[in-house]
């Protein structure tokens, strides 16, 4: 299974528009970031998780000609703005599979309606095969999927467990049975946004304590903002199985 970080930044993405915030301002490549998604590929499937509103630049910038799907965690935008940019692979494929909560669906079908509506679709708008998820286990191509409830505030958010790798991002509680679920995962990906205490997120402290807990062979850290600090910097502060994740990162599980 390869992994592809498709974007490693919080909602604005790193540097955010007209700030002169220091990581903002960093030459270092690894310090931009897009709105945060990832890329799971194994045999010969391809599956997106999330797509926000840098998913045609992410796309391009990977040389992503195929998907079989797209899975979502959540509603908010930087999580789902990008829908509309599946057009080349629907005009290739066909209908695109999405899969989310019902509430999530509900949420895409208003934002939308020019894709979801039978009767006032526009005719160069995409298609979708609308997939409702619970959490329970599903298949995504021959691979049996977990979801893994965890709440971002007030909202319920899933997160992934694919066979040995694991994918929470927007999280700031998990409860003890959906934690299980993680039990001798290889591979754990998890959002710390900034260093500081977030009401709807991990911060760096909160998802240390977290792998720890879990104890994956490897971690790495996500859905970040300019505010937890400059990647290499960071690093070097981190116990050794942990990393901080970079847009176009390639693991393999």
């Amino acid at each position: 299974m390869e992994v592809t970080f498709l974007g490693t930044g919080t909602s604005q993405g790193i540097p955010i528009i007209g700030s002169n915030h220091p990581v903002c301002l960093s030459e270092d490549p690894r310090d931009k970031r897009l709105r945060v998604s990832v890329l799971v590929s194994w045999d010969e499937y391809c599956y997106v998780v999330d797509c926000g509103p840098d998913f045609r630049q992410q796309m391009l910038s990977n040389n992503v000609s195929r998907i079989d799907g797209v899975v979502f965690t959540h509603e908010h935008a930087d999580h789902t703005m990008g829908l509309d940019d599946i057009r080349p692979f629907f005009f290739r494929q066909g209908d695109i599979p999405i899969y989310a909560h019902k509430r999530v669906l509900k949420a895409l079908r208003l934002r939308f309606d020019y894709i979801f509506s039978s009767e006032n679709k526009y005719p160069g708008a995409p298609s979708v095969i609308e997939n409702e998820l619970i959490n329970a286990p599903f298949t995504l191509g021959n691979l049996e999927v977990n979801p893994i409830n965890t709440m971002h505030n007030r909202l319920q958010v899933f997160g992934f467990r694919f066979k040995d790798f694991a994918y929470l991002t927007d999280v700031k509680t998990v409860d003890k049975e959906e934690r299980a679920k993680l039990k001798r995962v290889k591979v754990l990906v998890v959002s710390a946004l900034r260093i500081e205490p977030h009401h709807a997120h991990f911060n760096l402290e909160e998802a240390l304590e977290f792998i720890e807990e879990i104890k994956p062979e490897k971690a790495y850290l996500t859905h970040i903002s300019h505010m937890l600090g400059f990647h290499a910097e960071v690093e070097k502060t981190l116990p050794d199985n942990v990393f901080i994740a970079y847009d176009n990162l390639k693991i393999t599980i």
